[in-house]
């Protein structure tokens, strides 16, 4: 059979540039040669576009490469990639085909999980892994993913969230009315005695359209308050203050599909600082985990079913991992984040839950590989043209 060309994209203008590159490298080892064609495609830190053998290397060791530069059109006619000097389709004497099957983006955080990338592959009218547009931008933000989820009745931390611009500049209002959780219109004083009164110590402070903890903070005092949330906007225009959950445990569950998504075992992470920070999650190698998850058989199932919930209510289509905190004592559990491209190295939870689900790492990225061409199909059925009772708008 004739092999499907994958582009697997990586890198990105993302704070996790280089937890995208690990994952990159795995995915691509772990994809079949004799079922796949792989291009690399990188994105440097800038935003600029290379392919070749060594784009993986390029961007590790950050480097430029002006000779392999190449863009991807937004015309569905076309489906390949242009080198970007003349724009000419790449020959077949280059390295790579230009042609393009289907896209396996492995990119984190911003301008990769936002839906920004995803809606340049759908004006391309190329099949990508991963969620949709609009998936993929309600999720990225955790503000709007917890308003979503809550009001499907999915149990999340108690939370609040504003503007920087309420912060950074009190005296410019950013909105003429206030919506339920948010703090707007008001001074750096009056932001901080609300959030004590209505969330209380400890609480955490995230730029809500980051990953891998970055910029997240946990404030036990009104002065660690004030410093996280100087370290968020650094970051993003939002802030989002959430409640720590008592006696926390840290669980995840992988769910793969399109309309009929199926869950995973449960995972717990034992993280090694006081929260699972960037240096607990990459750096320090001393967090552990444990799959399956120590916990009864029906609680379990709950948080499974919870899982699917979620990726529905927010059209993770494709894959997503579901982080939930579960207090120790009372068994309470609360969604913290639905991730649309988690962590794919071979050790990272996504593949390892699947992994103890009875999916190897190579089939699990056969199984993504044929979603994307699934849910392509299906669009590329739908109408896309009307034709009026008459030509009114010649």
């Amino acid at each position: 059979m004739k092999k499907i060309r994958v582009g697997v994209v990586f890198g990105g203008r993302s704070t996790e540039h280089e937890v995208s590159l690990v994952s990159a490298g795995s995915v691509m080892k772990a994809l079949d040669p004799s079922k796949y064609d792989i291009i690399p495609i990188g994105i440097g830190k800038t935003g600029q576009w290379i392919t070749g053998h060594k784009a993986l290397k390029m961007l590790q060791e950050n480097l430029s490469d002006k000779e392999n530069r190449v863009c991807l059109l937004p015309d569905p006619t076309v489906q390949h990639l242009v080198r970007m000097e003349s724009l000419p389709e790449l020959s077949g004497s280059d390295q790579f085909t230009a042609s393009l099957d289907v896209i396996f983006p492995v990119l984190h955080g911003t301008y990769g999980e936002d839906g920004i990338i995803q809606g340049v592959f759908e004006c391309a009218g190329l099949p990508y892994v991963g969620a949709g547009v609009l998936g993929s931008a309600v999720s990225m933000d955790k503000i709007i993913q917890k308003l979503v989820c809550k009001q499907l009745g999915i149990p999340v931390p108690k939370f609040l969230w504003f503007k920087s611009i309420d912060w950074s500049n009190p005296s410019l209002i950013s909105s003429g009315f206030e919506l339920e959780y948010q703090l707007a219109n008001k001074t750096k004083i009056q932001i901080m005695d609300e959030i004590e009164e209505k969330i209380g110590y400890p609480l955490f402070i995230k730029p809500p359209n980051l990953g891998s903890s970055v910029g997240i903070s946990k404030a036990h005092n009104r002065k660690e308050l004030e410093q996280g949330i100087d370290l968020a906007i650094q970051y993003d225009r939002k802030v989002l203050i959430e409640d720590a959950v008592d006696n926390v445990r840290e669980i995840e569950v992988s769910v793969l599909g399109n309309d009929k998504p199926r869950a995973s075992v449960v995972g717990e992470i034992f993280p090694s600082n006081e929260f699972y920070d960037y240096d607990a999650k990459y750096i320090d190698g001393m967090s552990g985990l444990k799959i399956p998850a120590d916990l009864p058989e029906t609680l379990a199932a709950e948080i499974r079913q919870t899982a699917i919930k979620s990726v529905l209510a927010v059209e993770a289509e494709g894959m997503a991992r579901v982080d939930f905190l579960l207090n120790g004592k009372t068994n309470e559990f609360f969604l913290n984040e639905v991730n649309t491209l988690p962590g794919f190295t071979s050790i990272s939870m996504y593949p390892k839950l699947w992994e103890a689900s009875g999916i190897s790492y190579s089939q699990l990225c056969d199984e993504l590989i044929k979603l994307a061409i699934d849910r392509y199909e299906q669009r590329r059925k739908l109408a896309t043209t009307y034709q009026p009772k008459n030509d009114w708008y010649r």
